[in-house]
């Protein structure tokens, strides 16, 4: 893994901004009170848990059987930004959020600013816990800082390029090792009626791991405010990057996650998909006439020799401001995303890929996969894991950029603009929302 000195400083500066948007970090304890607001509570307890995780509940179980006395009752939701963030925030202002919560890495920010999260880092457990995760993982729960913790990091996105190796094979295309040996091979595929890969107008996290894979960032912070930064020199090349592919019709665009997207990819007419490592479900699911004819590879990359690689999504379990019970939520949380019991089973039941260094070599991740034609494609997500940049920060109101990335995206790749411009324009409206917000902007 890459690291910089950057890392540190970004994380003081970002609390810095959180500070001064109105989020004191004063009320975090401190010192020996911290130590008391982590003490165990007198009597049996019970816990509310809310995730979007399938399976979850098995896991829940295996706790509750073992530990009596903290029970853990869990209610499952939609996925994050699909409704369980909203009534997080509702349940926030209300005074009655659960204990516990699934967030993703990309939204904690957003949480932090509104000062709906414990700082869980006032726990020894939670301190001594830190080397057991993959380390760009556990920045993105503690913002850079060194005694802040803001969750606890339960799986990751580490990416990667899932392909069709039968077609490769079968009409002489070199697997691409880098982006301009894609954009060749595009061109070969598209020649064969096909496309190389599906340009996804939605997913804007997806766009954002290529960035990352790049080492660019989208927001910093000087230590009195935010820098938004879309289009960057990094952002810059990705987007004139997948521009090209677009303008020279080398990329299909369907609407991700839909039959349209699914039918693509089961009858051969798209070859590939950069993705996370969750994809592997996406693809076996949507595309199950295709079983056996899978293959997965390192990303491409920008130079040959590089070996840097992008994260598209990862959650952590955080716990809510106001809890009465600090102490067993975060002994809960550190037990469902460390021991091998609950990471086996969060595996096997929605194919969650650990952020502990020791979950990357799960009995159940070191098997081949019948649908990969028998290929172990976790050993390359386990080899990308240690290659991605640690100081990528997301902002404060990443829902509202999503968005307007998005719709700036749709009407690009039909001829309306450009995927530059797109950023712009969300750049443009992030600092609007920013100031509306009374977060600080750099200027």
């Amino acid at each position: 893994m890459q690291h910089t000195t950057r890392a540190g400083a970004i994380g003081v500066a970002l609390l810095a901004a959180i500070a001064l948007a109105g989020c004191s970090t004063g009320d975090s304890d401190s010192g020996t009170d911290a130590a008391a607001s982590c003490a165990p509570s007198d009597g049996p307890v019970t816990l509310e848990f809310t995730s979007w995780i399938p399976g979850i509940e098995d896991a829940v179980k295996m706790w509750n059987d073992e530990n009596p006395d903290i029970t853990v009752k869990v209610q499952t939701g939609p996925n994050g930004n699909s409704g369980t963030y909203q009534n997080f925030f509702s349940q926030l202002e209300a005074g009655n959020a659960p204990d516990l919560g699934q967030i993703e890495y990309d939204a904690i920010s957003s949480f932090r600013v509104q000062n709906g999260l414990e700082n869980i880092g006032v726990c020894d457990e939670v301190v001594a816990a830190k080397d057991q995760f993959i380390p760009w993982t556990w920045g993105q729960v503690t913002l850079g800082t060194a005694d802040e913790v803001y969750g606890v990091p339960q799986d990751s996105g580490p990416m990667a390029l899932f392909y069709r190796s039968d077609l490769f094979e079968a009409n002489g295309i070199a697997v691409p090792t880098t982006w301009a040996e894609y954009k060749t091979a595009a061109e070969q595929i598209r020649a064969l009626g096909g496309y190389i890969t599906n340009f996804s107008t939605s997913d804007i996290n997806q766009f954002a791991g290529f960035v990352w894979q790049a080492n660019g960032d989208w927001f910093t912070n000087d230590g009195d405010a935010w820098t938004v930064d879309l289009t960057g020199d990094e952002s810059t090349t990705v987007a004139e990057y997948w521009q090209d592919l677009i303008d020279n019709d080398l990329v299909s665009s369907y609407p991700a996650w839909t039959e349209e997207w699914n039918n693509a990819y089961n009858s051969g007419e798209v070859w590939s998909w950069n993705s996370a490592v969750w994809g592997a479900n996406s693809i076996s699911s949507g595309a199950p006439d295709t079983a056996g004819n899978w293959s997965v590879a390192p990303s491409p990359q920008w130079e040959a020799g590089q070996s840097s690689a992008g994260n598209w999504g990862g959650s952590s379990v955080a716990v809510f401001k106001g809890t009465e019970h600090l102490y067993e939520a975060t002994k809960f949380a550190l037990w469902l995303n460390t021991s091998e019991e609950a990471l086996t089973a969060l595996n096997v039941s929605a194919n969650i890929y650990p952020a502990t260094t020791e979950g990357l070599s799960l009995p159940s991740l070191q098997e081949g996969v019948e649908f990969y034609g028998g290929q172990a494609i976790y050993d390359v997500f386990a080899e990308a894991a240690g290659q991605v940049n640690p100081d990528f920060v997301w902002g404060p109101t990443m829902t509202q950029t999503y968005a307007d990335v998005s719709d700036g995206f749709k009407k690009a790749v039909t001829g309306q603009g450009t995927l530059l411009e797109a950023l712009s324009s969300a750049q443009d409206s992030t600092i609007s929302t920013l100031k509306a917000q009374s977060i600080p902007v750099a200027e």
